[in-house]
């Protein structure tokens, strides 16, 4: 062949690798070498560090839940499945528990198996079906939700096993007492979007993780200040196991931070969070990329030193990486001090086997305006091969394929057994097979340059989207008669996925219907916008017309009709704002907006995510109104967001902390304010009440009245308690308060005593476990209520001012410490993203069992949480 395989096939380096059968080893190494290093760092979701780990408790903890998994697949006489795998599955949500269970899973033998908690049920049943978990491990939310999905045979609560787990043996499990296994075992199964319309799981092995890992290491090692590392993406994304594993199997290792879903979706908290932990490496899809610039150009203005100037290395991977937008960090971020790098793989390559490093603008000449995937990993080889698997002459288009020891071992049950065949190139070890990509590529100064896809597979905010996935449940509806699936502008910021169906006889279904049936069996992010028409057109050979199809969606997705918006209900002052903010909307959103546009429609719901919104408010501060990220992806509507948007000019009149007390004022509760207290308690709980509006029959205002009637004396006594009067006079909030080991006895004949059951069963555990035992020690902030005439401003201002008041009496008290819980998502956040309280426990109320076997507040959504919460203070927090 001459001297094309010098240039159509690319050699990475040929390290050694550490011959190690079982990766968790490297972790017990760390735990004995590095015993009081941070292991886990878990952030809830109220934004506030509520547990840490060292290495040597995480290993020890993952020791006894080993055990414990042991003997509860022994009890079950498990077998492993079709591929002699032994597999267990995770459907828990971010958090040190979650680290710990993969650990633990690893110790027993056993692959862990993500499970996605927003997968629609029907995926989640044929990856059950398929994969064969022995064990399903949930959480205690999800046992009775969720039955429907798991074998309840399998399923176990993490919190049962953690429990029972507690006392036994912590020293590690020999390989001869774990589940028997091959020479070369399987440590994770991913699923991906399948080329026939069916998910397929990846079987990754140890000794693929470690081949990525130990190049990691060498070719990015760990900053000396570089101590803690982020954890934020999706478990079943593949990306997820270089963010754990890599800090804590490291030879070095480093701390890693767990992130809620919900920070990572805002690119404001986001960006808070890096910024407050100096965290100096970030895994992230290009789209969250530009979502996070266009924030710090936002905020560029107020920031000196710049924001996440402690940030070196940015790797994109997932979907392609634009040389716009990489001429656009080199904007923002010095060159040759950032460092941009661009990843390239799949699941079926343990995430990456190229890279390419960005120092500077001058990195992205010389190919064609874009930015190459750059030169295999170690131990890996990439060939440009064509259909008859032949090296294809220097500088032309082939198809990518992969050899080395990155490469999965196949699919879950032997499916596609063709993507994986003998390489033809070499009879090396280690590389005797080649995994064929789809993708296509050429080289260009020894560098890969991606030239995209052989198939139907698009890349969706990283996630692998088959639009033959989509096509195929479109076409198992019996109201479907012909469907086509499309992608308008792949890769670009307004992407869209749409469907065009037509329908059968005696069906007069809406997009929308087809939509909700869509979300049963897709992933939120593949639902594509459908359209129904009367005929799908065809070009001169039968097949579909894609051009025409796509014109007609650019075409009417553009329609301008702003004149017919209703801005009925909107104040005089706001007009200018509203008409501002819908006119935004819809030149960011453009022919990707979904429905009507509305005050009362949902940004999201629109077609907006993370990246649009930070592009909205951007466009909105250039016409002179400003909004946080966060007030507006919190928003539930856009009518929300107006009331939020202030004028620029406006910005000095604006409430802050340093004007309250000229605005408000505290009082001790007295007998003469019990009409009023009585008014603003019953109004605040009975008309925006976050439990008691769920409870069937209703909860009445007299039943406040009970209530307050049995604790009345006693808040008198106290002295706790305050109201809060304007400076015209009126009574506008009230806080009451009790020492916590003073509390009166509340027996209620009312529904309510419901709501103090549930109250108390959130609360006991904390208080036997974290609360002082000595009266006088903790306040307990009980109930806040404000005048219903307040507007959504002046109550946040009002609820702000009284947990500041509660501090401040707390003091003069002599407490130590306060403790609350909270129902409301507005006492939430100010709780512990401006007075810093401490998250001790969370609950999700529509779990909640009463002792009669009812759930009482199973309407809830999934969203509504109660949070039990604890702050010390000090007199420096006068």
């Amino acid at each position: 062949m001459g001297s094309i395989p010098q240039v159509s096939m690319l050699r990475g380096g040929s390290t050694q690798i550490q011959p190690i059968k079982y990766i968790h080893r490297l972790f017990e190494r760390n735990a004995t070498l590095h015993s009081n290093t941070p292991a886990v760092i878990y952030r809830g979701l109220q934004s506030n560090v509520v547990h840490k780990l060292n290495y040597q408790e995480l290993d020890r903890a993952a020791n006894r839940l080993a055990q414990n998994i042991l003997k509860q697949i022994h009890n079950r006489n498990s077998q492993p499945n079709s591929d002699g795998d032994w597999v267990i599955a995770v459907n828990l949500s971010p958090s040190d528990a979650l680290i710990l269970t993969l650990l633990a899973i690893w110790k027993t033998g056993a692959a862990y198996l993500p499970i996605d908690k927003c997968a629609p049920p029907t995926r989640v049943k044929h990856i059950i079906s398929e994969a064969k978990p022995v064990l399903i491990i949930i959480e205690e939310d999800n046992s009775n939700e969720q039955s429907d999905l798991y074998n309840l045979e399998n399923a176990v609560a993490f919190q049962e096993l953690d429990s029972e787990a507690m006392n036994m043996q912590a020293e590690p499990i020999p390989d001869d007492q774990m589940l028997p296994r091959n020479d070369n075992p399987i440590g994770i199964v991913l699923y991906t979007s399948g080329s026939t319309g069916v998910p397929k799981g990846v079987r990754i092995p140890h000794s693929a993780i470690l081949n990525r890992l130990t190049w990691q290491w060498r070719e990015f090692p760990y900053g000396k200040n570089e101590h803690i590392c982020v954890f934020k993406t999706a478990l079943t994304f593949v990306d997820a196991v270089s963010e754990i594993w890599g800090p804590l199997l490291s030879p070095k290792p480093r701390s890693i931070l767990v992130v809620p879903r919900q920070v990572t979706k805002d690119p404001e908290r986001l960006i808070s969070l890096l910024e407050e932990f100096k965290v100096e490496r970030l895994v992230l899809v290009p789209s969250l990329l530009r979502a996070m610039l266009m924030y710090l150009k936002l905020s560029d203005n107020r920031s000196e030193p710049k924001l996440l100037s402690s940030l070196k290395l940015w790797v994109c991977s997932g979907e392609p990486l634009p040389q716009s937008l990489a001429l656009e960090f080199f904007q923002y971020f010095k060159e040759n001090d950032s460092i941009l790098c661009n990843f390239y793989g799949s699941t079926e390559v343990m995430g990456d086997v190229t890279y390419y490093r960005i120092k500077s603008a001058v990195d992205l000449t010389s190919f064609d305006n874009k930015v190459p995937i750059g030169r295999p990993l170690d131990n890996t080889i990439m060939y440009l091969l064509d259909h008859q698997l032949k090296l294809v002459p220097a500088g032309e288009i082939g198809e990518i394929y992969v050899s080395g020891l990155n490469l999965a071992l196949g699919y879950v049950d032997g499916r596609d057994p063709d993507k994986f065949i003998l390489n033809p190139h070499t009879v090396e070890p280690g590389l005797n097979r080649l995994y064929c990509t789809g993708d296509f590529g050429r080289i260009v100064k020894k560098e890969i340059v991606y030239e995209g896809r052989t198939d139907s597979q698009i890349k969706v905010r990283g996630h692998r989207v088959d639009l033959a996935e989509i096509d195929g449940v479109l076409n198992k509806m019996e109201s479907i008669n012909k469907s086509t699936v499309l992608c308008y502008k792949p890769g670009e910021v307004d992407q869209m996925i749409i469907a065009y169906v037509t329908l059968n006889s005696g069906y007069n279904y809406l997009p929308q219907d087809i939509e909700d049936h869509l979300m049963t069996s897709l992933p939120p992010y593949a639902i594509p916008q459908v359209f129904v028409i009367d005929t799908i057109p065809l070009l001169v050979n039968g097949k579909v017309d894609r051009q025409t199809l796509l014109k007609h969606y650019a075409e009417s997705s553009c329609n301008d009709d702003t004149d017919e918006l209703d801005y009925t209900g909107v104040p005089e002052h706001k007009l200018a704002a509203a008409e501002g903010l819908l006119k935004t909307i819809r030149t960011v959103l453009g022919s990707t907006m979904r429905g009507k546009l509305s005050l009362d429609s949902s940004f999201y719901q629109l077609g907006g995510n993370s990246l649009n919104s930070v592009y909205t408010v951007t466009k909105l501060k250039d016409l002179g109104y400003l909004i946080g990220i966060t007030e507006f992806v919190s928003a539930e509507t856009l009518r929300q967001i107006v009331e939020r948007m202030v004028p620029e000019t406006e910005t000095d009149k604006t409430v802050t902390e340093k004007k309250f007390k000229e605005l408000y004022s505290s009082e001790i509760l007295h007998e003469n304010h019990k009409s009023d207290v009585y008014r603003m308690i019953t109004d605040s709980f009975f008309e925006k009440a976050d439990l008691e509006r769920w409870i069937e029959p209703p909860i009445r205002r007299e039943d406040y009245h009970e209530l307050l009637d049995k604790i009345w004396v006693a808040l008198l006594r106290t002295r706790l308690s305050f109201v809060v009067r304007a400076k015209n006079g009126k009574l506008i909030g009230v806080s009451l308060n009790f020492d916590v080991h003073d509390e009166p006895e509340v027996e209620l004949t009312s529904q309510m005593q419901i709501v103090f059951e549930f109250l108390e069963t959130m609360e006991q555990p904390v208080r036997e476990q974290y609360l002082p035992k000595k009266k006088g020690e903790v306040l307990h902030s009980f109930m806040m209520g404000t005048n219903q005439n307040l507007t959504p401003a002046e109550n946040v201002s009002v609820m702000q001012f009284m947990e500041e008041e509660v501090i401040r009496l707390a003091l003069h008290s002599d407490f130590t410490s306060i403790f609350t819980t909270n129902s409301s998502p507005l006492t939430q956040q100010l709780g512990t993203d401006i007075f810093g309280y401490r998250v001790l426990r969370e609950y999700r109320v529509n779990q909640y069992t009463a002792t009669d076997g009812s759930k009482p507040f199973g309407r809830a959504p999934d969203s509504q949480t109660v949070s039990v919460s604890w702050k010390q203070i000090t007199h420096q927090n006068k």
